[in-house]
């Protein structure tokens, strides 16, 4: 099978800016900027600026949004753009949709490139919504009798046929979006570049909009960008997904790996932590929270379970409440962050023979999460301590401790890593009966 070919080629592409100053800086780096150039020099800006690590205080007034960026896009793929906020996905768009220039590095594409960066992008606000399709479409380089033969389906996929001559600054952010859409996806780019202004559409819209992208790439064989932070629509739309972390290409590859790498930035897999005194620790003068651990059947610390181990909580608090009955409390929240159940100590069936007494104390709850009830994957845990009658939390810590549970259950009579991974959040033993019977009965 012939390859298809490269439609859009970065190579290099980096786009540094000056903290704190519009524009390129003052006019004394300019001129300099302009004496190197004569000179066949090289930018001398160029070798100064950190990483884009937000993060983290820099000693440089200068930045690279992004660094580096390389990568090829075939016609009629759907690649995925994903990383963290700040990771420098708005400026790689900006730059590819020509909103700003790189600092360096080159970009050969062919067609033409149409952007939906933001809710309205390339709308005039005082004109209508049918002026504004053919406005973008001029823009895009189309004639009048394409925009027209366009109109009608335009218009119906955004579902706007009562406003369409009203003006766009009376439209809602969601109609904005949903025009913006249908004009770029229906006025025939060669590439589609599509940032997270999706999130603005309701449910119905996101779903018809994910459709129409998979249409265009598979069905039209034009060629889509698509940025999100919505894990499964880019799961649903591309195979291959790159990630950018601090202005940089992390990994560039298939989806599943590449959304594993993202959910991974950051993920410290620890299973212990505990707070030095009762005046530093999280809370107030009803309850604090003492250390919070994630131990094995052994009652050893561990951070990484088979899907046949039992996985113990354990959380401790000062219990400093006379009043009412305090109570450890814990989330679990996948690598999606997903918040998949809550449970607290009131599950314990002695819970209130430690608590009516209302005496002040040190105590440690352990919770059981039972094994075949977690399916493989990266879990973080949400700890507090409070109380439900009033219901008051007096210390909330999020991303406290954190596990992997993988599948280690080959041979065993229980589906196991040869088959893939299990579908699904949750993998439970549930109970099944057989039976058969031959061909030939009635």
């Amino acid at each position: 099978m012939q390859e298809k070919e490269i439609i859009l080629r970065v190579e290099g592409l980096s786009k540094q800016y000056r903290l704190g100053v519009i524009g390129t800086g003052t006019i004394s780096h300019d001129l300099n900027r302009w004496w190197h150039k004569i000179r066949g020099k090289e930018d001398p800006y160029l070798r100064i600026g950190e990483r884009n690590k937000r993060s983290s205080v820099g000693k440089s007034n200068y930045v690279w949004a992004i660094k580096n960026v390389s990568f090829d896009v075939r016609r009629g793929e759907v690649l995925g753009i994903i990383g963290k906020n700040g990771a420098g996905k708005s400026t790689l768009l900006k730059i590819l949709s020509k909103v700003t220039m790189p600092t360096k590095g080159i970009i050969k594409s062919k067609g033409r490139i149409a952007s939906l960066l933001e809710v309205g992008t390339g709308f005039h606000p005082e004109l209508t919504g049918k002026e504004n399709i053919f406005l973008n479409g001029a823009i895009l380089g189309m004639t009048k009798a394409e925009i027209k033969s366009k109109f009608e389906e335009i218009v119906e996929f955004a579902g706007v046929q009562r406003y369409v001559d009203t003006p766009v600054k009376r439209y809602s952010s969601g109609m904005k979006v949903r025009l913006a859409f249908a004009v770029a996806a229906h006025l025939e780019p060669e590439i589609l570049v599509v940032d997270e202004v999706l999130a603005v559409g309701d449910a119905e819209f996101q779903k018809k909009a994910i459709g129409k992208m998979q249409d265009i790439a598979k069905g039209e064989g034009r060629t889509v960008l698509f940025v999100s932070h919505d894990m499964d629509a880019i799961q649903k739309l591309t195979q291959r997904t790159v990630v950018l972390a601090d202005g940089e290409v992390l990994f560039d590859g298939d989806t599943d790996k590449a959304i594993q790498e993202y959910l991974n930035q950051g993920l410290d897999t620890k299973p212990y932590h505990e707070w030095e005194s009762l005046e530093t620790a999280p809370g107030n003068d009803f309850g604090r929270l003492k250390s919070a651990a994630i131990r094995d059947k052994n009652g050893e610390l561990c951070n990484r379970f088979s899907v046949r181990d039992d996985i113990f909580v354990e959380v401790t608090y000062w219990d400093l409440n006379t009043e009412y009955n305090n109570t450890a409390i814990i989330h679990v929240v996948n690598e999606r962050g997903q918040r998949l159940f809550a449970s607290n100590e009131f599950n314990a069936p002695d819970w209130l023979e430690f608590h009516d007494k209302k005496e002040k104390g040190i105590v440690t709850a352990t919770c059981t999460i039972p094994r075949h009830f977690l399916a493989e994957g990266q879990f973080s845990l949400l700890v507090a301590v409070g109380n439900y009658n009033p219901e008051i939390i007096h210390a909330v810590e999020d991303n406290l401790l954190s596990f992997e549970i993988f599948d280690d259950t080959t041979g065993d009579g229980v589906r196991g890593p040869y088959a893939g991974k299990w579908p699904g959040i949750v993998r439970p033993m549930l109970s099944w009966k057989i039976k058969k019977q031959p061909l030939d009965s009635k």
